[in-house]
């Protein structure tokens, strides 16, 4: 029985007119503009303590963990934008990363092994947070074994790069957005067809 291709968009950040949640927004737009079922989160809605197993093992996983973890479950491909925070990774973004990880059913990192995984940032600056992608990428890599599509996305600029809508104004970098979003679903179907 093959599943059918959703994707989740999140950001690492909860902070209002967050650059990033506009651009996981606007990805989740575009899937469904295209036909691919598509859901953003915010993680602002799944706040956890700061990761501490000694509170882990006193208090068990937060429920907005396992809440987290059962969304990312019935979506076959996710994107992640992720703020660049001194050139490496939100705080909130390994945070959260760092509790589902702690998950272990049916087995350790499950929903990290079995699903798709495509990176992107926005950032006023001119490099678009690309410096960040590389530690989120070695966290899900090599930390979390999860598959991570080597294409990446940046927005430079992003202060004045979205229109009124939420597009980018620049066309040609739309298009490459949902050239990646389609190759994200691609390979989730792929892997769960």
């Amino acid at each position: 029985m093959t599943t059918p291709t959703r994707l989740l968009f999140f950001a690492g950040s909860a902070r209002e007119g967050s650059h990033n949640k506009r651009l996981a927004q606007l990805g989740a737009t575009i899937a469904e503009a295209n036909g691919i079922a598509a859901t953003f989160a915010d993680l602002g809605d799944y706040p956890m303590p700061l990761y501490d197993a000694d509170l882990q093992n006193r208090d068990g996983i937060p429920e907005n963990a396992k809440k987290l973890e059962q969304l990312m479950r019935v979506h076959t491909g996710i994107f992640i934008a992720c703020p660049e925070y001194n050139a490496s990774i939100t705080p909130l973004l390994k945070n959260t990363l760092d509790w589902v990880s702690r998950i272990r059913d049916p087995e350790p990192l499950f929903v990290f092994k079995t699903r798709v995984f495509a990176l992107g940032s926005s950032s006023p600056g001119g490099m678009g947070g690309l410096r960040g992608l590389n530690t989120v990428r070695t966290v899900l890599e090599l930390g979390l074994s999860a598959l991570v599509l080597p294409d990446q996305f940046a927005v430079p600029k992003a202060a004045e790069a979205y229109d009124e809508h939420g597009h980018l104004k620049n066309k040609d970098s739309q298009e490459q957005f949902k050239a990646l979003i389609q190759k994200l679903a691609r390979a989730a179907h792929v892997l769960h067809g």
